[in-house]
């Protein structure tokens, strides 16, 4: 028997490969290990629980209340769909289970070439599918395991109980039970990150479909609105900040839903929560939109008229592509899809250098055009910069996935001053471009003769492809965990799925109108999870301890958001109903 499963820790062989140096029992400050009694199992002594909140009024969600609380899959799934994965041999074959039983036959046969460490033990036990500790300890609560204490990764979601409190014979409630391996196969929690990876997952969060209306916005609110990219971009910054210290209140908190719970109880986190799987499931709205727009620019002519039914080609395209991503949806695993979604990052930056080559060596040039500012569709162009900010709901899993948290704040400030520029950029030359007639996506008004043209295009309609599966996972699993017990199987899960696909379809069909939908997502969402909830949530979990300037700035910017909030939501709303 390999020495890991000797010492009870089989499933957890995989978990922290090519990351030997870390110090997998650190505190969440990354100093000193912890002690090895066992509250360094249970998240902090009763005495920390006991601190952590602001003078005892409100306490930090301690383990048994984020097991009990609603959802339980957000982090794991919010770090798969962020996360840049390091992409080893070693690591894609801990991702799939079906992968690491074939890479198992290969130990068998004497070859365990692709499992050495670095240090060189021996090779890695591939004897089991990799799970994260919670799940293979549920999988396994029938089979002897030997009573040993493990320390616990802070990344694990939810931790493992104490082992004093393992046998105590409670109910399984239904937000663990759907975490069984029987059920559904998320990924291992992923390793702590380095600054370099770290400011690559930030881009990979920022760098999204967003940067696609910039021009559109310009053309929409003049050159004036420009203004609003620092702006936002500046507040925004400022709020991923107050994420930070919220986090660092209480060792208890890695999610933005425990930062909810630990502001405003149990409620703050169902209401957080809520905003951020709608804001996910929006964003899929707009990929089956994007996804229309774009091979109907590509394929004009389609169309399919069958039995009275006449589609155009967006809306024959959006349905065969939902019908097309609904496959993906079903897996029960997506780490290996999360491959490609990382080349999030890899296809924004070929689209901005083609939109540039065709401007330059295109013969379509730089001519400048349009107003100074538009005050009636201004909010529309707010709305529209807003939601190139909207990456909040991940920042604190990148944070907490760290290496070295204290190069936070400068990760954070490197990646929105990067993408502020690159947005203002690509929004001052795409509408130089394309001047009154650019489109809600400066890839529509590229002409299709050119080869920079066509390989934009594809690269918008493969990167929301890729992204749609795992960006209505976290939204699924929400979903399933808050059905019965009975019900939590996976013959249930696939039909929550299908609903879901089947739904952003009709929703997309009703409102086909990519800026507007989008103009909407950055007024309602995005100001909630940039801007107002940020602020609130720090001012609740630090009350008396931050200074008087500070409130005021934190009020203000909840004013603004929530102003905002109104006049960028009737705006946008009122001009899909007058273009209908």
């Amino acid at each position: 028997m390999d020495r890991d499963e000797e010492m009870g820790h089989g499933d957890r062989s995989l978990l922290f490969i090519g990351d030997e140096d870390d110090d997998l029992g650190a505190d969440r400050d990354g100093g000193s290990p912890p002690s090895s009694d066992d509250s360094s199992l249970s998240g902090g002594s009763d005495d920390d629980d006991a601190g952590s909140g602001r003078d005892g009024e409100r306490d930090a969600p301690d383990d048994d209340g984020q097991k009990g609380a609603w959802p339980q899959s957000y982090r794991q799934s919010i770090d798969m769909l962020s996360a840049v994965p390091s992409p080893t041999v070693s690591t894609i074959m801990a991702a799939s289970p079906s992968l690491s039983r074939l890479g198992n036959s290969f130990v068998k046969a004497g070859s365990s070439f692709f499992l050495k460490k670095a240090g060189g033990e021996g090779s890695l036990p591939l004897t089991r599918p990799l799970l994260p500790p919670s799940m293979s300890h549920l999988s396994q609560q029938s089979q002897p395991q030997p009573q040993q204490l493990v320390r616990q990764s802070t990344d694990s979601l939810p931790p493992r109980p104490p082992p004093a409190r393992q046998g105590s014979g409670l109910a399984e409630r239904p937000s663990r039970a759907c975490l069984k391996s029987d059920y559904i196969e998320l990924p291992p929690p992923s390793t702590k990150c380095s600054k370099g990876q770290s400011i690559i997952n930030g881009f990979n969060v920022l760098c999204g479909v967003g940067i696609l209306t910039t021009a559109y916005g310009i053309k929409e609110g003049g050159w004036l609105s420009l203004l609003l990219l620092p702006m936002l971009g500046a507040s925004s910054c400022y709020t991923g900040l107050l994420l930070k210290r919220c986090i660092d209140s209480s060792p208890n908190i890695e999610t933005y839903p425990d930062i909810g719970q630990v502001a405003f109880g149990i409620f703050g986190r169902i209401f957080v929560s809520v905003v951020l799987y709608l804001e996910l499931y929006a964003s899929c709205v707009e990929y089956i939109t994007l996804l229309g727009d774009s091979l109907s620019s590509v394929f004009p002519s389609t169309h399919l008229a069958f039995t009275g039914i006449n589609l155009n080609a967006h809306n024959l395209f959006a349905i065969t592509m939902a019908l097309l991503i609904l496959p993906s949806v079903w897996l029960r695993n997506l780490s290996l899809l999360s491959y490609l979604s990382a080349g999030g990052v890899f296809a924004t930056l070929t689209v901005i250098i083609c939109l540039f080559w065709v401007g330059i060596g295109g013969g379509v040039g730089f001519h400048p055009s349009g107003t100074a500012l538009n005050l009636t569709r201004l909010p529309v162009a707010l709305g529209l910069y807003g939601y190139c900010y909207s990456g909040h709901s991940v920042f604190p899993n990148i944070y907490s996935s760290m290496k070295d948290r204290s190069q936070f704040p400068f990760v954070l400030l490197f990646c929105f001053l990067v993408c502020t520029v690159v947005y203002a950029g690509v929004a001052v030359s795409g509408f130089m471009m394309f001047g009154e007639s650019t489109m809600s996506q400066f890839t529509l008004n590229m002409p299709q003769e050119f080869i920079p043209s066509k390989i934009a295009i594809w690269m918008t309609i493969v990167n929301p492809y890729t992204k749609y599966a795992l960006t209505m996972t976290p939204v699924a699993l929400s979903i399933e965990e808050a059905l019965p017990k009975k019900m939590q199987n996976y013959l249930v899960g696939m039909s929550v799925r299908t609903c879901l696909v089947l739904s952003t379809v009709v929703v997309a069909l009703l409102f086909p109108y990519f800026a507007l939908v989008m103009a909407l997502l950055g007024s309602v969402f995005t100001m909630l999870v940039a801007l107002i909830l940020p602020c609130a949530c720090y001012l609740s979990i630090k009350k008396g301890e931050v200074p008087l300037w500070e409130v005021c700035l934190c009020i203000t910017i909840i004013l603004i958001g929530v102003v905002c909030a109104c006049v960028g939501s009737y705006t946008s709303i009122h001009q899909m109903i007058s273009s209908r």
